[in-house]
């Protein structure tokens, strides 16, 4: 395997911005915005930057480079602390259950409740995974990736994981739920709203937004079929995040109605069962292939790997080792590939 996830340096403004042009609208951490995105990565670079083992608002950003070519083609990203600069709002799927006595009948209706439950989690997102390259499970290395990130820094991550899935898309980029809800307050379209989003986030639609509970059967058919839905891009790294542990609890992000998944971070699959270990050799052979992580912040670095195992370690194939700059001695946490 030739790609290794790496930390983002300041020099990969240009991969991100040509990866964000390839998104297609929606994608709010990853904008089409090369000052947005030098923000990310400023941000990224003082997170990289120091090793203090507090809980705060920080944000990581990881990039997949071929480890022959040089070239960037994944990226994905971890925030430590949601919500401190500004409140995190979602919206809260429920049910309000009223009986008639007079007409002998139950009524259910179910309401949007907008809501910051969620203030405080770590998240991950961003995952982006250029079209040329979605074989190989270069999807799951960049996912995965994320968890053996925090496994490593695990001071660092508060005690729940939420991770944001983009909602649905129409083909001419435009959002059912948008337009059924949000874009009656706002008077601007999805598009419109999506790159005001990318420069500025999207604390303006909450600043705006009625705070009182939103009764679903008020909105459009369109607008109500999409609540929770995933943008069809989408559903595979859903799937990936139910492997995980990630469940979706009817939590739903305010700005196309995506769904928002959440886990008990130490419930993690992969940082759950992960294993350490020293490298005893580097040679062929190696009878399981496996994710492999080494180092810590800047100098983290995860690839595929074929390993062995013995009773003092295990073994890395030469290509995986130099990819990961590993040598006989070094300690790695690993876990077998799915």
């Amino acid at each position: 395997m030739t790609f290794v996830i790496r930390a983002a340096d300041r020099h990969d403004l240009s991969h991100l911005y040509e990866m964000a042009k390839l998104t297609g609208g929606g994608f709010t951490n990853l904008p089409p915005d090369r000052n947005a995105l030098t923000a990310k990565l400023d941000r990224s670079a003082v997170a990289f930057g120091h090793d203090d083992t507090a809980v705060s608002d920080e944000l990581f950003v990881l990039m997949l480079e071929n480890n022959v070519t040089g070239e960037v083609r994944g990226t994905c990203q971890l925030f430590t602390h949601v919500g401190q600069k500004h409140p995190f709002y979602s919206y809260r799927l429920g049910t309000l259950t009223q009986h008639s006595r007079e007409l002998s009948r139950t009524f259910r209706a179910e309401m949007l409740s907008l809501t910051t439950d969620l203030e405080g989690a770590s998240e991950v997102g961003g995952l982006f995974l250029h079209p040329g390259e979605r074989a190989g499970g270069l999807g799951l290395l960049l996912a995965r990736s994320r968890y053996l990130f925090i496994r490593a820094h695990r001071p660092r991550f508060a005690d729940r994981t939420l991770a944001e899935l983009r909602g649905v898309i129409d083909e001419a980029g435009g959002s059912p739920f948008w337009d059924g809800l949000a874009g009656r307050f706002f008077g601007m379209g999805f598009q419109q709203a999506d790159e005001f989003n990318a420069v500025h986030g999207h604390q303006f639609i909450a600043d705006l937004m009625p705070k009182h509970p939103i009764y679903t059967a008020m909105l459009s058919d369109h607008a109500r079929a999409s609540i929770g839905l995933p943008h069809p891009s989408g559903r595979a790294a859903m799937r990936m995040l139910e492997n995980e542990g990630f469940a979706f609890e009817n939590y739903i992000d305010i700005f196309d109605g995506g769904p928002t998944m959440t886990v008990k971070t130490d419930q993690i699959r992969t940082l759950r069962d992960a294993q350490d270990a020293t490298v005893v050799a580097v040679r062929e052979g190696g009878s399981a292939e496996a994710l492999v992580a080494t180092g810590r912040l800047a100098a983290f670095r995860c690839a595929y790997a074929r390993i062995g195992t013995t009773e003092e370690g295990v073994t890395l194939d030469p290509a995986a080792a130099a990819a990961l700059r590993l040598r006989e001695g070094d300690r790695v946490s690993w876990i077998g590939r799915i």
